[in-house]
């Protein structure tokens, strides 16, 4: 197990960003802690440090988006690791994210640093300075931002690998390699104690901190009590759900439900709401979005490269990429609320992308569109269309994220920041309903503390996109998979689905695993045929054991045979 408790490399990064600090005529190595402990600002930096291991996923598995393992999309480069997810090559001995267990544990480890051994620190040596007070408030905060990143590192651990160690003190890699694993139930009980305990105490809005604002510090980004709250939420959904709550614990789905409204009145009482502007918080100002966004991962870098990942086949430098699958565009529904397969929706299979839900559109690119900057041809033997290498499979390339405005020639690039949305609201009136119907066995019911039915939570998200309410008039199995479709659509390509599909238990059925696409053949009167197609061998491999990752072997014999690997692995 990576876990270090020692400053060493942190310290000497911190170091070298350090610049600006009064001069205090003392010798310190940078290897010294107390280095670190002489200002605010490089104790502040090593908190900063924990932030560096956010979720985001631009393309992690080289260019293919965790979306490519699942019915959201397919990668049109063959022989990428994302397919290790589901052709069988996935192994403790080939871990295909082993990343995910090492980043998390450096943020935890760090966080149980600064907990342990900098969180008490008053700076006496700068008391007379003019920041003096700000900057020590906002140091005595960095405890609760610590605690959060410690906690949210835990749930990105539990939800791919069940129960993990669970280590809250700083101990060396010795120590730490021979941790047991704490059951799931505990490692989400902790999530949600150290929520409930930080969340009133962090800061709320840095924003907005009256006279104790740092004039010269941009705080935008740092976690907040909304983040705390959408993690708690988040974490209570996914601990409620089938695969963690094996026995359906009807009092779980209570606690979600509860965790999850908690989140939104908060919003609300903010002045938060859903944006109008779907399309806006995917593009390069999302992280400016303070109307819906929670928590936005800022990316530093500025490139192009998830554009030549995805750009369609045709341009130079693009690669096709993570293209959507006829899965998801048959998810979204007609203007009219009605699904396609419904014999009154008004859906032509001849004009198949006609009168069709808003987010369909700003989330899919599709034939004889303008996209990027050129009209579309993914049809046979079209400038974006099969048969050439690497062009779409499915008929579709990917919009969602993708800023078309970048250029991608070898000789005129330009590029961009790119910010990756970890919590918004919109998420969590979905999660509400989803605990709610579970809950009460309805999507109409309230209960008590509980005045938002399962339909209401679900039609908020329905009115921004400019769709009907929900039918009226649903049983609890029909409510449950309208539900489903309305997260496929609204939440696609944000990395919850591959999640989704397995806390729900559902990821080896059939047809998640029966991958569709959409042929398309020009006439000769320049009209054009919809044909769609199914290729179920595209994920023709599952085994229950994948719905929790495997233990990485390394990590097992670092262990001592203290660490258990994960049943069928």
């Amino acid at each position: 197990m990576k876990i270090k408790n020692i400053v060493s490399l942190a310290v000497v990064m911190l170091a070298l960003a350090s610049c600006g600090d009064k001069m205090d005529y003392k010798e310190y190595s940078i290897y010294d802690e107390d280095y670190v402990k002489t200002t605010f600002s490089r104790s502040a930096g090593l908190v900063t440090s924990i932030y560096n291991d956010l979720d985001y996923d631009f393309g992690n598995f080289s260019g293919a988006l965790l979306a490519s393992a699942t019915d959201e999309s397919v990668y049109s480069h063959s022989g990428n690791a994302i397919e290790k997810f589901y052709d069988g090559g996935w192994s403790a001995t080939n871990n295909n994210d082993a990343s995910l267990w090492t980043k998390c544990y450096r943020g935890i480890s760090y966080a149980n640093l600064f907990l342990d051994e900098f969180k008490d620190e008053t700076f006496d040596e700068y008391r007379m300075d003019k920041d003096y007070r700000e900057e020590i408030h906002q140091y005595q905060n960095l405890q609760y931002e610590a605690r959060f990143l410690r906690a949210y590192y835990y749930f990105r651990l539990v939800r791919a690998f069940g129960g993990v160690p669970l280590i809250v003190n700083a101990m060396d890699a010795n120590e730490a390699n021979v941790q047991p694993r704490a059951t799931s139930d505990e490692v989400f009980q902790f999530i949600n104690s150290e929520c409930d305990a930080i969340k009133d105490t962090i800061v709320k809005d840095y924003s907005d901190l009256g006279n104790l604002q740092l004039k010269s510090k941009n705080e935008t980004g740092r976690v907040n009590n909304l983040c705390v709250l959408a993690l708690k939420a988040r974490a209570a959904l996914y601990y409620a759900s089938p695969l963690f709550n094996p026995s359906n614990d009807r009092e779980r789905w209570h606690q979600a439900a509860v965790a999850n409204k908690e989140l939104i009145d908060a919003c609300k009482n903010r002045g938060m709401k859903l944006t109008t502007d779907y399309s806006s918080l995917f593009q390069k100002d999302n992280w400016q979005n303070t109307e819906e966004c929670i928590l936005v991962r800022r990316i530093s870098s500025s490139n192009n490269n998830f554009e030549k990942y995805n750009f369609p086949i045709g341009l130079e430098n693009a690669g096709g990429g993570n293209c959507p699958t006829q899965n998801l565009v048959d998810a979204y529904e007609m203007t009219n609320g009605k699904a396609i397969t419904d014999a009154e929706s008004g859906y032509d299979p001849q004009n198949p992308y006609a009168n069709r839900d808003a987010r369909l559109a700003m989330t899919v690119a599709v034939n004889g569109e303008q996209w990027p900057n050129a009209i579309l041809e993914t049809y046979q033997g079209g400038a974006n269309g099969q048969p050439i290498a690497y062009a779409t499979p499915t008929g579709y390339y990917l919009k969602k994220y993708v800023n078309k405005s970048l250029t991608i020639g070898a000789s005129n690039a330009t590029t961009e920041r790119h910010h990756w949305v970890i919590f918004r609201l919109a998420e969590f009136y979905l999660n509400y309903a989803e605990a709610m119907l579970n809950y009460t066995g309805s999507g109409y019911e309230t209960a008590s503390g509980l005045n938002m039915t399962a339909a209401q939570a679900v039609n908020t998200v329905r009115t921004r996109a400019k769709q009907p309410n929900i039918a009226s008039d649903l049983n609890a199995a029909q409510f449950a998979e309208r539900l489903e479709n309305e997260r496929f659509v609204e939440l696609a390509f944000e990395g919850h689905r591959f999640y989704d599909l397995r806390r729900w238990k559902k990821a080896g059925e059939q047809k998640y695993r029966t991958i569709r696409s959409m042929l398309i053949t020009k006439n000769a009167d320049e009209s054009f045929t919809y044909t769609p197609q199914s290729d179920s061998s595209t994920r023709s491999y599952w085994d229950d054991k994948m719905f929790l990752f495997p233990l990485s072997q390394s990590e097992i014999l670092k262990s001592g045979g203290n660490l258990t690997q994960n049943p069928g692995w």
